[in-house]
């Protein structure tokens, strides 16, 4: 048996071995390790993604000491009060006011408004591996133009913007299974500064409102209610975590993937297969988040299994996207893979609020590499972060 250890090297660099494994052993695992069930096919994930039984959260329903859980260290709280305020993890009522809130701001217009700016942003940073002959991939394309486009909505001046992306990380180590220690401390560390530097930022636009997003938060209501200032926090740290961690990771570990599958390179080269729909494929094939957990909040039955409330469940969406029963030879790259309904960006009321904007930035930079660096390949063998759940290369150098 291969084992499922979201800690090993090894794992991390492949799980897709233990995933076919897990699948074919039954519907749900207990996972001591983690305290979790493990859920790896595709049906069951896709079900649980919509199942109002389960949350991201217990807090509306329960207190910790209701749900059998023990309440987080009080030095953790800065993270807990960013993090628990944010879209990702509410559920009804407060999601729901916050994400129509949001949307008033986060409209499909603000998207379209940023197509020249991505497109010009994809360009320069392209433009600049090329002339250099190459180098990182990650820290010279795949990073700089989600953290430059999500700044750019934020109203993040220039000179502030290489803050974001150390602050980001710091925040998503606590996403991990079993965060340490001083994983905890940076991620409160970062909450405390972010959250710090937003407020400033926030209270500069209530004076001077301009045409950015952080306005249009301020600007959104409905009725009586507008967001508090902390739910404007929350979702701004929300916007540049989720927007720029899965448009990351899919650009280098699609590349990656296309490096090692050099027959689908050259059809996407030729034009043979449509750019969206390689892109929906790279985002099924390799997914960059691996798992999301979600709690219990009554008893459900998977398959012959009783997950109790109070249970956590972690839904393998690597796993899931290999899953031959929904998608035919699923371990094969398809770049022209018509039947795709990956669920990289989740499913129900939490299906990601950016997916249209990640889309658009993947679109950008996959073909702006593509006409300007028709040529590129790997330079090195790449190592994989330690992190699983939001999986990733260190770095991809490629020669043009």
């Amino acid at each position: 048996m291969v084992e499922f250890d979201p800690w090993s090297p090894e794992f991390v660099a492949d799980p897709y071995p233990a995933y076919a494994e897990l699948r074919d052993r039954g519907r749900v695992h207990w996972f001591e390790a983690s305290g979790q069930f493990l859920v790896p096919r595709y049906a069951d994930v896709a079900a649980l993604l919509r199942d109002r039984r389960l949350g991201r959260t217990y807090l509306h329903r329960f207190t910790h000491e209701e749900f059998g859980r023990t309440p987080p260290p009080p030095e953790h709280e800065p993270f807990h009060v960013l993090n628990g305020n944010g879209l990702l993890d509410l559920e009804a009522p407060d999601h729901t006011r916050i994400r129509r809130l949001v949307s008033k701001a986060f409209t499909p217009r603000t998207v379209e408004r940023l197509k020249p700016v991505v497109e010009r942003l994809a360009a320069e940073l392209v433009d600049g591996l090329v002339a250099d002959g190459g180098g990182d991939l990650l820290a010279r394309v795949a990073e700089p133009l989600p953290v430059a486009v999500i700044a750019e909505m934020l109203g993040v001046p220039p000179a502030d913007r290489h803050l974001l992306r150390p602050w980001s990380a710091a925040i998503c180590g606590m996403f991990e299974l079993n965060p340490d220690d001083e994983t905890a401390r940076r991620a409160v560390t970062a909450s405390v500064e972010f959250s710090a530097y937003l407020k400033e930022l926030i209270a500069a636009r209530r004076a001077e409102p301009g045409d950015d997003l952080i306005s249009a938060l301020i600007a959104a209501h409905d009725e009586d209610e507008r967001l508090s200032e902390q739910e404007m926090v929350s979702t701004c740290v929300l916007l540049l975590n989720a927007g720029h961690e899965a448009t990351v990771n899919t650009t280098v570990n699609g590349w990656w993937t296309l490096f090692r599958h050099p027959e689908q390179l050259a059809a996407l080269r030729r034009g043979d297969v449509a750019l969206s729909t390689a892109v929906e494929e790279l985002l099924r094939f390799d997914t960059p988040l691996q798992m999301f957990e979600r709690w219990v909040l009554d008893d459900i039955e998977i398959g012959d299994v009783t997950v109790p409330r109070g249970s956590e469940v972690a839904l393998l969406f690597g796993s899931a996207h290999r899953d031959p029963e929904r998608f035919p030879d699923a371990e094969r790259l398809d770049l022209g893979r018509a039947d795709n309904p990956h669920i990289a960006f989740g499913a129900g009321i939490h299906y990601c609020l950016g997916a249209p904007l990640a889309r658009l930035e993947l679109t950008a930079s996959f073909g702006e590499l593509l006409r300007r660096a028709p040529g590129m390949r790997p330079a090195a063998e790449p190592e994989w972060q330690p992190g699983y759940v939001i999986r990733g290369l260190k770095e991809l150098l490629v020669t043009v």
